[in-house]
């Protein structure tokens, strides 16, 4: 008698999830007067900012031109150093690059794929003073750098954190637990809102500072580069009419791009903000669920390292097999789980390792990169799953795995 069971729905490595509240929160947009940056904006704005505990936050229209937006605010340019871990997304470099500054990159821990202030002093070693500018520290996978410790061992350099992984995570940076984003020792935060991310908003971005000079560049850099306030114009006979500002007048002060969010994504923003602790607790519940299975796997097959110092808000569910010692090879492996429905992915190829940097800046010896790369694995965790999809998917990676 032929099988007629149903198949296995295929679990991707991330998913959005979006409901009716999202759906209507997006309908009243598009039924209404904006559709690009408008009042749906400000408000989320607004909501975000309170959310992490930040006094400003600045939307955009995703994570890499949030990047871009920082490294601007931060006022890089030609001559300039910044040190970002090799162990990160494209986009974490080459923000840098598009403003004419250069890289340095830190090697990190094979266990967490974390940078920590010893990584960053082994990378600058030798560099003449005032050469080196900021740091971009990535917070991979949902647990976090220990920013305190950056901060304490370089506390001249501007900082940048790239937490796309981290929002509604909390860490200690001397203070007690505080939320990432809130930027209690300064800088800029910048968060992604791309689908798989831990809200979504199609396409997006935030950053978050306490700064009111980095929020107004943060601002202007997002908007062609465009001054509205009266109290700013550098020409005031073009500005002013007999005393008043003139209310269609603006200036451009530097070159800007346009890097804004739309009503429509902020719609969807606003709506999912208000699921952000419900979606964190079960990544979490999910991630546990995973290190309870996983473990049972035998010595060549854990979970990332948690780094300690923090709670995390999981963005990713990473294991660290050792291939070579089971016989086998991330290709096969991955085939063979896309086959039986399990979706993975590997974050990331180290980016020291890129054509480009690899050209640019000659080979690195980043033996932690290197180790954490060569085992790690992505497993699907997004909130819709249910533990018994865990247990799928470790069941079916051992099987493949001849466990």
């Amino acid at each position: 008698m032929k099988d007629t069971a149903p198949p296995k729905s295929f679990l991707p490595y991330g998913r959005q999830q979006i409901d009716a509240e999202d759906e209507q929160a997006v309908l009243e947009v598009l039924r209404g007067d904006f559709l690009t940056t408008g009042p749906t904006v400000d408000t989320y704005e607004k909501a975000f900012a309170e959310r992490v505990g930040a006094k400003h936050a600045v939307a955009c229209s995703s994570g890499t031109a949030g990047l871009h937006m920082a490294a601007i605010a931060l006022g890089l340019d030609f001559g300039d150093v910044v040190v970002v871990p090799s162990v990160t997304f494209l986009a974490t470099a080459n923000a840098v690059r598009y403003v004419n500054a250069d890289v340095l990159f830190a090697d990190v821990d094979p266990e967490t794929g974390l940078m920590s202030a010893e990584h960053v002093a082994r990378a600058i070693a030798g560099l003449s003073e005032g050469t080196v500018k900021a740091i971009f520290p990535v917070h991979l996978t949902g647990h976090t750098v220990d920013i305190a410790g950056l901060r304490k061992v370089f506390p001249h350099l501007a900082m940048v954190e790239d937490a796309c992984h981290a929002l509604g995570g909390e860490y200690d940076v001397g203070q007690g637990m505080v939320p990432v984003g809130s930027c209690p020792l300064g800088g800029i935060t910048m968060f992604s809102t791309h689908p798989v991310k831990t809200i979504a908003t199609g396409e997006g971005g935030v950053l978050t500072t306490n700064s009111d000079v980095l929020a107004n560049r943060l601002g202007w850099a997002r908007n062609h580069g465009m001054v509205r306030e009266p109290e700013r114009f550098q020409n005031q006979a073009m500005g002013f009419e007999a005393g008043n500002p003139a209310p269609w007048y603006y200036e451009m002060h530097l070159p800007g791009y346009n890097y804004r969010l739309s009503d429509v994504n902020a719609a969807l923003g606003l709506s999912q903000l208000k699921k952000l602790d419900a979606f964190v607790a079960k990544r979490r519940a999910l991630r546990e669920r995973y290190a309870e299975r996983v473990a049972a796997l035998g010595p060549h097959v854990k979970m990332q390292r948690v780094a300690g110092g923090c709670n995390p808000a999981w963005h990713l569910a990473v294991t660290l097999i050792d291939f070579d010692a089971l016989g086998t090879t991330r290709t096969e492996v991955m085939n063979a789980l896309r086959e039986r429905g399990v979706g993975t992915q590997v974050h990331y190829i180290p980016l020291h390792r890129q054509p480009y940097y690899a050209r640019r800046y000659g080979p690195l010896n980043l033996p932690g990169a290197d180790a954490y790369y060569a085992r790690c694995l992505s497993l699907p965790l997004f909130p819709a799953m249910a533990e018994s999809d865990v247990d799928r998917v470790v069941d079916e990676l051992a099987s493949v795995l001849k466990l």
